[in-house]
């Protein structure tokens, strides 16, 4: 599978872009239209306002997508994301000009 550092936002709950936020490894499906982060699977949910995933378990919404190197990566909001642990280095290298977030394997 596929296995990207992504920002990735819980919605429901909350107001815009007030929810806790991550920068974590995430992995996908073959499609792209299911995820798998901390533990959920995420699945792609088109026409929803604030979100582009829900958990399949909860039914919680979330936003996905690729971290900005200018670290506005909330749209409402400029609070900073939690890093988890595992991605840090990848981050910290995508964020000093490495070129992509995708493992390499």
């Amino acid at each position: 599978m596929p296995r990207r550092i992504m920002y990735l936002q819980l919605k429901t709950g909350y107001d815009t872009d007030r929810g806790p936020s991550w920068i974590a490894w995430v992995r996908f499906s073959k499609t792209w239209r299911t995820a798998y982060v901390h533990g959920r699977e995420l699945r792609r949910w088109p026409g929803l306002w604030d979100a582009n995933f829900i958990d399949v378990e909860t039914g919680e919404r979330f936003w996905l997508s690729g971290p900005k190197r200018d670290r506005t990566d909330g749209r409402y909001s400029n609070a900073q994301p939690a890093v988890d642990s595992d991605a840090a280095a990848r981050y910290e290298a995508f964020l000093a000009g490495a070129p992509s977030t995708k493992l390499a394997d």
